[in-house]
């Protein structure tokens, strides 16, 4: 069964040694439906900058644990690149941002989680002091279109084929594998609606400009889809199950 996104939000971040903030936001890619980053606010420790975090950072996620263990220092985390909370992520940043911690390019090689866990891809080069890396990436854009918060989508219309059905209230995550499988749609009513599950194959594309999501599906077929029951997660999570 998949988790929602939205009880992640404010979880404390605990390193190797000691606590780094909490939980902020995630950036997912649009055209895979897979998590890329967890948001992290450092509060006072880093003057509240923001850092991303990458899924190899993780040790698990664990939802009924207070803290998320992070395999990380917070020397390390403190070195590490830095963004701009109010720029999208360019490519050039997360060339950085990978070749820092030594870990795999997710956009090279065959692979790209979010389909059969973490895959094996090509390790960016390590560069010593005025070297260049070697590793060969696609063309550098000013930013990765592809890369969306989950905080900035939540609330966004969801536009069936015949017209507006309801907005965007959850994401609902594969916690092994990163990988989005559904959103939780409001329907109805503000008080007397109801929140129902669409999987992310019947999204056709995201309009940022309008704050619309375009599904294939009509609104009847979205309001008789499967309904979403947060009692199952509530009680997923005091049994301490990790999905």
């Amino acid at each position: 069964m998949n988790q929602s996104i939205k009880e992640l939000y404010g979880k404390r971040l605990g390193v190797l040694d000691g606590e780094i903030g909490h939980v902020k936001d995630f950036y997912f890619d649009d055209q895979n439906w897979a998590v890329r980053y967890v948001v992290a606010d450092t509060g006072g420790w880093l003057s509240g900058r923001l850092v991303l975090l990458a899924p190899q950072a993780f040790k698990g996620l664990d939802y009924a644990a207070k803290d998320l263990p992070v395999n990380l220092t917070r020397k390390q985390i403190e070195d590490s690149p830095s963004i701009d909370a109010h720029k999208p992520v360019s490519r050039q940043f997360e060339e950085e941002y990978y070749r820092y911690y030594g870990w795999p390019f997710y956009w090279l090689g065959d692979g790209m989680w979010g389909m059969s866990g973490f895959p094996i891809l090509e390790t960016p080069a390590k560069t010593g002091h005025g070297e260049q890396a070697t590793v060969t990436s696609p063309p550098r854009e000013s930013a990765d279109l592809h890369l969306r918060s989950t905080q900035a989508v939540k609330g966004y219309h969801l536009q069936a084929s015949d017209g507006i059905v309801g907005h965007v209230g959850d994401f609902l995550m594969d916690a092994k594998s990163w990988a989005m499988a559904e959103l939780v749609i409001k329907t109805g009513h503000r008080f007397t609606g109801k929140e129902v599950r669409i999987p992310v194959s019947s999204v056709k594309r995201i309009s940022y400009d309008d704050s619309t999501v375009f599904v294939n599906l009509t609104k009847e077929a979205v309001e008789q889809s499967a309904e979403h029951s947060t009692e199952m997660t509530e009680t997923l999570a005091a049994g301490n199950i990790i999905l």
